[in-house]
């Protein structure tokens, strides 16, 4: 935080191996998977942070981690006359030869990161979900709540309550009455039965609250040692731990349209919802907010080219593409070749990506360096496809980074 204000030290949960997302997390960590064309998904959370004036970020890393690491050290350079970073931190096995046993034991591991700043508060967030937040606002209620840790909530239909951890407040709306990890029927709210509060994987601590959970968390051994499912109950049986309502969150430049949104993408379909999300006139999730960025770096290219009749409609081209066939309902990252004749329909292809001549992609995602042959088809005969690639359960196909087309 500034000068004057409450010091804060963040840390960046970014370790996850996202099996959810396989393919496009079998050659790199979830948080560093390309979305919206040009940005990855630990973008999201890191300009969130920094654009709230959280400016000493540590992210811990673990699994494929590489592509990550790079991604950080090259985009989110900070000023270190101002004493501010963003640093990616690996597993250090520094409690014995182990790696992390969850997002609790990360945290535990690094405990060194927060003795070096002693920081006041220290901000917990998740690095793979999609929304604009300011986390300030946040801050601010903790602090007021006096509360030893504070968790953030978005309003989820009920139905939805065994995707996520739900939150249930007591009668005052702050403080946790409970907190129950993907719950086949929890209680509704008071006044709105049919939501709950869904944990967005987002904290703020007390710092000496957090270290003494952690503490008394590594002394469990039937812990399972993570943020959510260990840490928080732990808080709320001691009635320390508040909700914050994500509702109430409101950032600059925000449309009544975007305002609220957060999206996890943690599996294949809600990657792709979301993409879609992006595309539309008004679009559920704006990355156009100059009041708020979502910063990134995606290298020097020159702009995007339409030759031979090329057309795109609906869709977002990122630099470097050159499109000489059609392409509707789609997002290119950049560098993406499509040919004349070719048909690329609802779809998101990442760098690199070659549509060859009279080829047709429909409802794909396509990993970096995947070529599609001249007359190939993806999306068109779904008993094929299922035999050769990735096909979620609502039906989209996937391939990895470098996948060969058949």
């Amino acid at each position: 935080m500034r000068r004057g204000g409450p010091s804060v030290l963040g840390i960046v949960l970014a370790g996850g191996e996202g099996k959810r997302l396989m393919p496009l997390t079998a050659d790199r960590a979830k948080p560093a998977v390309t979305f919206g064309g040009t940005y990855r998904l630990v973008d999201f959370v890191l300009s969130n942070l920094v654009n709230g004036d959280i400016l000493r970020i540590c992210v811990l890393t673990q699994y494929k981690s590489h592509s990550l690491d790079r991604h950080i050290t090259t985009t989110w350079r900070m000023s270190s006359l101002l004493g501010n970073y963003v640093t990616p931190v690996p597993a250090q096995q520094r409690l014995g030869p182990r790696w992390y046993l969850g997002s609790a034991d990360a945290i535990l591991q690094s405990l060194n990161l927060v003795h070096d700043e002693q920081p006041d508060h220290v901000a917990v967030f998740g690095a793979d979900h999609v929304y604009r937040m300011d986390p300030r606002q946040m801050l601010a209620q903790h602090i007021e709540s006096g509360a030893g840790v504070t968790v953030a909530g978005i309003r989820v239909p009920r139905t939805e309550s065994s995707s996520f951890g739900v939150i249930t407040p007591r009668a005052d709306g702050r403080t946790v009455k409970s907190f129950l990890e993907k719950p086949a029927d929890p209680p509704g709210l008071p006044g709105d039965p049919d939501c709950v509060f869904a944990s967005m994987g987002n904290y703020v601590f007390t710092t000496k609250a957090l270290i003494e959970a952690l503490q008394r968390d590594a002394e469990d051994g039937d812990s399972a040692h993570d943020m959510g499912g260990s840490i928080l109950p732990q808080l709320t049986e001691r009635g320390e731990a508040a909700l914050y309502d994500f509702g109430s969150n409101h950032v600059p430049g925000e449309t009544t349209r975007d305002q609220g949104y957060w999206r996890d993408v943690g599996t294949l379909d809600a990657y792709y919802d979301a993409h879609m999300d992006l595309i539309a006139e008004r679009p559920a999730f704006n990355l156009y907010n100059r009041d708020w960025p979502i910063y990134t770096h995606s290298g020097q290219l020159s702009p995007a080219r339409f030759n031979a009749g090329g057309i795109a409609g609906e869709s977002i081209i990122s630099a470097g593409c050159l499109i000489r066939g059609q392409v509707t309902r789609s997002v290119l990252s950049p560098g993406v070749v499509v040919d004349p004749g070719a048909v690329v329909q609802g779809s998101v292809l990442h760098d690199n990506v070659h549509i060859g001549r009279g080829a047709v992609v429909r409802a794909a995602v396509l990993d970096k360096n995947v070529v599609v042959p001249p007359g190939a088809t993806i999306g068109v005969n779904p008993e094929r496809d299922a035999e050769l690639y990735t096909v979620s359960k609502a039906g989209v196909i996937a391939l990895g980074k470098g996948q060969r087309v058949r």
